[in-house]
């Protein structure tokens, strides 16, 4: 028989969100407009904005689709999340970069970095699918959203870092801040993969839907807010030539790893997005192809290499539960990219000694400060989600929508 929905749990997260809700109409009320002097600068992104739209929205919901009795709350649960906390990311964003005169000007490059940015949660969300409750989910949305703002806001405003660039740190900060909110969630049983964390053919094609519009959009992802006209298209052709690297080498090295020499899907539907990742940091400032493709297939092979060995080390000895590899998808190709930007911006500013130093600096600076800030919000975050207020979900319950949804049958095993 399915399980019954908490009864609990119904008041707490019905009131939760609609107590955020209306504390951000209030804010919105007050201190929010919007900008009719960017109506140019809008509709020439709007294009750019419905991709990147589609990717947070659409992509990232089915990505995570690839379990076998979790479709419902890994499509459902990210639609809330990205709803609220666009909401969420506009008023802190705003407050912070773009406050005069006593209110927050607000316009479609304001909305784009703040879905750009709900893109962190979705990353820490995967590596905790199916072991929390929504509440939880909304919980931690609102923290880790308001620390990776925060910290944007010191890149650009104290290390003088690109805001495009700054915004490029999300897939760093959310595998990390992930990684550590499940290392507090950390349960014995989970070392032992239950039947219930497996996929099926159906769920395995559902996530690979969600990867296939995750790389189609993500040349719009690494561009959409660089104003440079060169820039922007070389940020483009650079990532597209990376992403296309990455899934030459996710095919290879799948094939490679694998004990009986055949394709693993979960290598494919997640190593083939390293290279987008990999090349964010430098995107615009590649100038040559080749380098891009070297980026992009070095990060293809990181990631498969990543989930077929790294995975068991930080499920066992580490006790780091990862449902849907972020590290491996996000975390390992994010600092092989940040790596790469370093040496780039070292290799373009070799002939003046007082420049690279600086440069090299703060851009070291600023991987470390997101690292830093990622690890530790994700290890308090933990602790504050486990509080018996958020009515956590037993082991028993974990990767099974028939605890949160209604169905129309009871069938196990659908």
């Amino acid at each position: 028989m399915g399980s019954q929905y908490p009864p609990s749990l119904r008041f707490h997260l019905s009131g939760l969100i609609l107590i955020l809700e209306t504390a951000f109409i209030i804010l919105f009320y007050f201190f929010v407009s919007y900008d009719h002097r960017s109506h140019q600068r809008d509709f020439a992104i709007y294009p750019a904005f419905q991709d990147v739209n589609v990717m947070v929205i659409f992509g990232f919901a089915y990505l995570m689709a690839f379990l076998r009795r979790y479709g419902f709350s890994s499509t459902g649960f990210g639609l809330l999340l990205a709803a609220l906390g666009v909401q969420w990311v506009v008023i802190v964003d705003g407050f912070l970069f773009n406050f005069s005169d006593g209110e927050v000007k607000i316009n479609l490059q304001s909305i784009v970095a703040a879905l750009m940015s709900i893109t962190t949660v979705l990353i820490s969300a995967g590596a905790i699918l199916g072991k929390v409750n929504l509440m939880q989910l909304v919980g931690m949305a609102v923290v880790e959203l308001t620390a990776f703002t925060v910290t944007r806001w010191l890149a650009v405003d104290q290390l003088q870092i690109k805001s495009h660039v700054s915004l490029m740190h999300v897939h760093l900060f959310g595998a990390y801040f992930g990684l550590m909110v499940s290392w507090v969630f950390n349960d014995a049983s989970l070392s032992l993969r239950v039947e219930k964390e497996s996929s099926k053919p159906v769920s395995e094609l559902f996530a690979m839907l969600g990867t296939l519009f995750l790389w189609m959009f993500w040349p719009s992802f690494n561009s959409v807010l660089i104003k440079d006209g060169a820039e922007k298209l070389a940020a483009v052709y650079n990532t597209y030539f990376a992403i296309a690297a990455s899934s030459v080498a996710a095919f290879s090295f799948s094939v490679a790893t694998s004990k009986n020499g055949k394709l693993s899907m979960a290598h494919i539907r997640n190593a083939t997005l390293a290279g987008g990742v990999a090349l964010s940091f430098s995107a615009s400032t590649i100038r040559q192809p080749w380098i891009a493709m070297i980026l992009g297939l070095a990060a293809g092979a990181v990631s498969v290499l990543g989930f077929a060995f790294l995975q068991k080390l930080l499920d066992s000895p580490l006790k780091i539960h990862d449902t849907c590899g972020v590290h491996s998808t996000f975390g390992l190709p994010s600092i092989l990219g940040g790596i790469t930007h370093v040496i780039l911006t070292m290799i373009d500013n070799q002939e003046n000694l007082s420049i690279l130093g600086y440069s090299v600096l703060i851009e070291v600076g600023a991987l470390s400060l997101s690292m830093a800030v990622g690890l530790l919000g994700g290890i308090l975050t933990g602790f504050f989600l486990r509080c018996k207020l958020w009515k956590a979900p037993p082991v028993t319950k974990y990767f099974d929508d028939q605890a949160y949804w209604e169905f129309p049958h009871l069938a196990v095993g659908y």
